[in-house]
């Protein structure tokens, strides 16, 4: 009879311990930071929850139950806030406008200069692309060779600050993508732009 016992409390602490472990998974919704809010939809087992509201939750103990709900933003950023630490800051585009037929910048494009050279010292690993462009003012190959000589210049200047030139990519694209679209020969002063991307 003990040897029964003692093979029952043995089949008990085998299946315990081949028991699946407790599910917690928890889902929540964060806003971006435009304060703008996707959709979510957490599925287990053939139940469904749609989170389209931010701090919209989610939990999932076992499978086949979906609990919605809703957690405090102090409460979403306790739970995930190693891995929103851990996440790369957002991609941050500048424009910055140039003179007629030069590579000069206007006086208002130079005083931002400072904000994207800021903006990349932020970024421990930043990786910075610059695409100039122009009006239709002129030839197309004069306009390719202006779009990246304006590209180059920026570049330039980001060095000149201190940033790492392998880490800038650079590239024109002469009259072929205008902000304005205008037929040939319109001067128009939106379409002499670098574009430069910080990621």
């Amino acid at each position: 009879m003990r040897r029964l016992a003692g093979l029952a409390a043995l089949a008990v602490l085998l299946l315990s311990g081949c028991a699946k472990p407790a599910r917690n998974d928890l889902y929540v919704l964060m806003p971006g930071q435009d304060g703008k809010t996707g959709a979510l939809s957490v599925e287990s087992g053939g139940q469904q929850a749609v989170l389209d509201q931010p701090y919209a939750a989610a939990r999932v103990k076992e499978p086949g139950r979906v609990e919605p709900g809703t957690v405090t933003e102090q409460e979403a950023r306790q739970a995930f806030g190693a891995a929103l630490a851990a996440q790369p800051g957002r991609p941050e585009s500048f424009l910055l406008y140039f003179l007629e037929g030069r590579d000069e910048l206007t006086p208002e494009s130079k005083q931002i200069v400072g904000r994207i050279i800021d903006e990349i010292a932020k970024r421990p690993a930043p990786e910075i692309i610059v695409i100039g462009h122009t009006d239709r003012v002129g030839t197309v190959a004069y306009n390719d060779t202006l779009s990246l000589r304006r590209a180059e210049r920026v570049r330039d200047e980001l060095v000149k600050a201190g940033v790492a030139a392998d880490r800038i990519r650079v590239a024109g694209r002469g009259e072929r993508e205008p902000l304005v679209p205008t037929a040939d020969e319109v001067p128009e002063p939106r379409n002499r732009r670098v574009e430069i991307n910080v990621r």
